[in-house]
């Protein structure tokens, strides 16, 4: 998804898909003769190195679906062996893209049960850290939640949202909302905070994080306020907000945003790491690390 920003395609993105057309609606077919033995190679270590770290840090609903879709983790899966898996439980499909699309695509693929996966995989060099979604974010992190029911519903919800809140002019409001939820949410259960955004889940360093260190706010869930809050894309997320059931995330977002969208623009954007008198507060940050500029 496009973080609103002014965006430069990256060296990596422009050599992976040199060559390669796709449609109007930015899908192609996976190219599968693409894929190297060293690609196949850090895919496998990718996946062993969050299937060692997950256990105890991600929701069960992310290891039910994880089994259920059966990752190949000797390979770079092929995403029509998983589309009959997927199709079968929640109705939703993979399809292929070059990187990041524009928004209103994105929102359309959402809409309609299609979950934009980017093809190729980061090279051995970027193996801890691409800022740009490569397949192991896109698919190890975000497919399995795709065949839990309720989750696979609220992206779909998202999608049709999105669409609106474009016509609005309110997509930043939306895009802190994906953000804080489906790429770096936390869920609370009986046993502990548990991971359950993408951009947690298939990242080493922020899987640990995100759950042991002292450094970020980690706050209770609040729609409008995640709406009002910016986040990072270059560092550890400075506040983590936490839902108590994907069924109260579901709930929360099912109403029409319009109303909320008109009251939220006369009040302050807050920063990243800001705290309000009205935040349920988990854990107060010590900031430790933090950088104080470039919040989006």
């Amino acid at each position: 998804m496009d973080t609103h920003q002014p965006y430069i395609i990256p060296d990596i993105t422009i050599r992976k898909n040199d060559g390669l057309a796709h449609a109007a609606d930015y899908t192609m077919p996976q190219p599968l003769d693409r894929y190297t033995a060293d690609d196949h190679a850090v895919w496998c270590l990718l996946y062993e190195r969050q299937m060692a770290l997950l256990p105890g840090r991600v929701c069960d609903e992310f290891l039910v679906g994880l089994a259920q879709i059966e990752l190949a983790c000797d390979r770079v899966p092929i995403f029509e062996e998983l589309n009959v898996r997927l199709r079968a439980a929640t109705g939703w499909q993979i399809v292929a893209v070059h990187g990041l699309i524009p928004d209103d695509v994105f929102f359309e693929h959402l809409a309609n049960r299609r979950f934009p996966v980017t093809w190729w995989l980061r090279e051995r060099h970027q193996i801890d850290y691409l800022q740009e979604p490569d397949i192991f974010h896109d698919l190890f992190g975000h497919v399995p939640l795709l065949m839990n029911p309720v989750f696979a519903d609220y992206l779909q919800a998202y999608g049709r949202g999105g669409m609106k809140a474009k016509a609005l002019g309110a997509l930043p409001m939306l895009a802190r909302l994906y953000w804080y939820t489906v790429e770096f949410g936390l869920l609370k259960t009986a046993e502990g905070l548990r991971i359950y955004g993408a951009g947690i889940v298939s990242s080493k360093s922020e899987s640990i994080h995100s759950l042991e260190s002292t450094s970020p706010n980690r706050v209770g869930f609040d729609l409008e306020r995640i709406m009002r809050t910016r986040y990072r894309i270059d560092t550890f997320q400075q506040t983590y907000f936490v839902i108590d059931s994907f069924e109260q995330l579901f709930t929360a977002t099912a109403p029409d945003f319009t109303t909320i969208y008109q009251s939220l623009l006369s009040q302050p954007v807050l920063g990243a790491g800001a705290l309000t008198e009205g935040d349920c507060i988990l854990q107060r940050g010590d900031q430790q690390g933090w950088v104080v500029t470039g919040d989006v």
